[in-house]
């Protein structure tokens, strides 16, 4: 079977440096994601046959005109891509961004820039290559859908301590921070607050702050007027409209400039705001859960963070474990991001093997659920088989031994991860069980099975004297 690598397109830019006109032109024609090129005026010197089919504009149209009036990316004039790649020689890929195409219509797409070289090497323009993200969006959006309260995995208990409360503030209208390294699953919590509330009938609009420069994150809030600013050709909703009687997700909002968290205190203190460039006043109903991976006490004494918006948000506070912490979570993740990948991509994988979930079970996991994700999803591409195996893993987990010994089970690794929660519970085995997430008649028959040797206490008659 060929290795997937080798399917992986060549890199556009050394391609443009050795192809020549006639071969350029018809792999633009023959590929399905829309290229352009433009010269050093920003004008338009080639737009492909996909090109066409996403935008709706036919090439004569568009030959020599700015490439800005055409695409009208929503980073067009303040953070254009291809301004930043011929300015630095640096390239951007995969870099998701709004455009409009002929008939109006707005849609996710994925971008890719590199320079644009003649055979002796020299500049003299930039490429652009973009994907159209509709499709894949729109099954996004049907697994996201799916997606219930019940669905959240859970057997670890410092996760379980999370969801307990969760259905209680999810009734409240209160403000919400949700606490966490990156890559925790902070967002499936808001959306678990979210799809419990009342308002679980309007949007749930999610924004990530850290994602946005200084200058477009007050227009992405609270709108703009048109003529707003350089660049603003339409007046556009912010988010905060967007999400009416829904609830706004503010993920990683420590990274909120200092003038936009005064203007976010104002729309939590009283509902109301004004688009860029707008005299009028827009009143606010949305819900706002807050997350981030920063340490905002401290931010506040280094006089980074408002102090009032931090008690402001701060109002009801869910602190997300790492997954370090929660590794008997691992094999359940795993088996729902299988079926995850199932529902979007016509393949099957049963599971992994006991080997790579030894190596699952014995890894960090520095990107918490978020990196155990990928690993999965990459995992599942390479596998050609029912089961993923350890060479289908990234190349820092195969040689990936563990902390505990080289040759550890599945089984080994089980018993570890019982006698573990046994011993945190003082070998009580009901305790035991609520920790593991499991029932207490499974543990017992776990721990016959798999030949635990226990202490004869078992903890109760302990807490019974306690009692007395």
């Amino acid at each position: 079977m060929t290795d997937e690598r080798e399917k992986q397109p060549e890199p556009v830019e050394p391609f443009l440096e050795r192809a020549s006109p006639e071969r350029f032109e018809a792999v633009l024609a023959s590929i399905s994601d829309g290229v352009f090129t433009v010269d050093k005026n920003w004008r338009i010197t080639c737009f492909n046959r996909a090109a066409e089919e996403i935008t709706g504009y036919r090439r004569e149209e568009v030959m020599g005109r700015y490439c800005h009036e055409i695409l009208k990316a929503n980073i067009c004039r303040e953070a254009c891509a291809l301004r930043y790649t011929m300015d630095t020689g640096n390239r951007v890929g995969s870099l998701v961004v709004e455009i409009t195409a002929r008939d109006g219509t707005v849609m996710p797409v994925s971008i890719s820039t590199a320079l644009f070289r003649n055979k002796q090497g020299q500049i003299i323009g930039g490429v652009e290559s973009f994907r159209d993200l509709r499709q894949l969006e729109s099954l996004r959006k049907q697994v996201e859908n799916d997606y219930r309260f019940e669905d959240i995995i859970a057997k670890s208990e410092g996760m379980r301590k999370v969801l307990e409360i969760v259905p209680t503030v999810a009734v409240s209208e209160s403000n919400v921070l949700i606490c966490g390294e990156s890559g925790t699953g902070k967002e499936l919590v808001a959306r678990a607050i979210h799809n419990l509330s009342r308002r679980q009938q309007g949007p749930f609009v999610a924004f990530n702050c850290a994602n946005y420069p200084d200058t477009l994150i007050e227009a992405e809030l609270f709108g703009h007027e048109k003529g707003a600013f350089t660049g603003a050709t339409r007046a556009r909703r912010g988010l905060f409209a967007r999400a009416e009687r829904g609830t706004l997700f503010l993920d990683e909002i420590g990274d909120l400039p200092l003038v936009t968290q005064a203007k976010l205190l104002r729309v939590l203190q009283e509902k109301t705001y004004e688009p860029i460039g707008s005299s009028r006043t827009e009143k606010s109903d949305a819900r706002i859960v807050a997350a981030t991976n920063r340490d905002l006490e401290a931010m506040v004494a280094g006089g980074s963070f408002r102090r009032d918006l931090y008690y402001r948000i701060n109002v009801i506070r869910l602190e997300v474990p790492p997954l370090r912490e929660r590794l008997e979570d691992v094999p359940l993740l795993v088996k729902h991001f299988l079926g995850k990948l199932t529902a979007i991509h016509d393949k099957y994988v049963e599971g992994v093997d006991s080997e790579v979930m030894r190596v699952l079970m014995n890894y960090e996991y520095p990107g918490n659920v978020r990196e155990l994700e990928n690993i999965v999803e990459r995992g599942f591409v390479l596998c050609p088989g029912p089961l993923i195996q350890r060479q289908h893993l990234p190349e820092h987990l195969r040689k990936h031994g563990g902390d505990q010994d080289g040759d550890e089970s599945l089984d080994d690794c089980e018993r570890r991860v019982i006698m573990n929660a046994l011993k945190k519970n003082g070998f009580n085995r009901l305790a035991a069980a609520r920790h593991l997430g499991m029932h207490k008649s499974t543990l017992f028959r776990k721990i016959k099975r798999l030949g635990l040797e226990l202490p004869t206490a078992d903890g109760r008659s302990t807490l019974r004297q306690d009692g007395e």
